[in-house]
């Protein structure tokens, strides 16, 4: 398993009071695997995403992730396990507006040391991957919304990381855009890539493996058809 949520609970402190947002969460995610989580505004889903992306810490339970236990990470162990395992793709892009789709792919492997040669390389391969290597000096105002979320998904994977977490990943985009966005993430999750994706969309939610629901902080497991053997895929030279 990818990742293992057991028993997982979350709450928030308002006014000195405790108010869950998470009840008894259970969720196994294979490597490989392509899920979708669905459910209405406030049930959760944020919450639940939030924990699995590491920016938060379960309340009770436990969370692995690849076998390590981050209820028992301090902050900067997370955020060593955000840069170098999970890449995250959100509903409006979160692109820096001031530097070209080549240098916003190229981003996380600057925080992580990797010299300047070998992150042109990876960040190329990345934006050849969602298919925008003829845009890769272009800046984010000067690219469509679809475009924009596709150097999104080039700089979640350019650190080849182990688990890709889409929060809305459709919801900024009309129609045509949003297929071509689950276009790519078919290729990906069929090279390997485990895929964590949360939407509202039904026919968004059908693209994936799985479908699980949550509602008010509750998870219910869905039934998938099964997937095939998937390559392993890297973003190198």
């Amino acid at each position: 398993m990818i990742l293992e949520l057991e028993n997982v609970c979350k709450s928030y402190d308002q006014s000195k009071t405790p108010v869950p947002v998470l009840h008894d969460i259970n969720l196994s995610v294979e490597e490989g695997e392509y899920l979708a989580i669905m459910g209405p505004s406030g049930s959760g889903k944020t919450t639940l995403m939030n924990l699995l992306g590491c920016l938060d810490v379960p309340t009770s339970g436990t969370y692995r992730l690849a076998g390590e236990d981050i209820g028992a990470l301090s902050d900067d162990e997370l955020a060593d396990i955000r840069n170098r395992k999970i890449g995250f793709v959100f509903q409006n892009f979160c692109l820096m507006p001031k530097m070209t789709a080549i240098d916003n792919v190229m981003l996380p492997l600057l925080y992580r040391g990797v010299p300047l040669k070998d992150r042109r390389i990876r960040a190329t391969a990345a934006l050849k991957l969602v298919g925008l290597e003829e845009r890769m000096d272009f800046y984010p105002n000067q690219l469509s919304g679809g475009q924009c979320q596709r150097v999104a998904i080039a700089r979640a994977i350019v650190g080849s990381p182990k688990l890709l977490l889409a929060d809305e990943p459709t919801g900024a985009l009309d129609t045509a855009a949003g297929g071509q966005i689950m276009e790519i993430f078919r290729r990906l999750s069929n090279r390997g890539i485990t895929i964590v994706m949360i939407t509202h969309e039904p026919h968004i939610a059908e693209c994936a493996d799985r479908i699980c629901h949550i509602l008010d902080g509750r998870l219910v497991d869905g039934h998938g058809s099964a997937y095939p053997e998937k390559e392993a895929v890297t973003v190198e030279e």
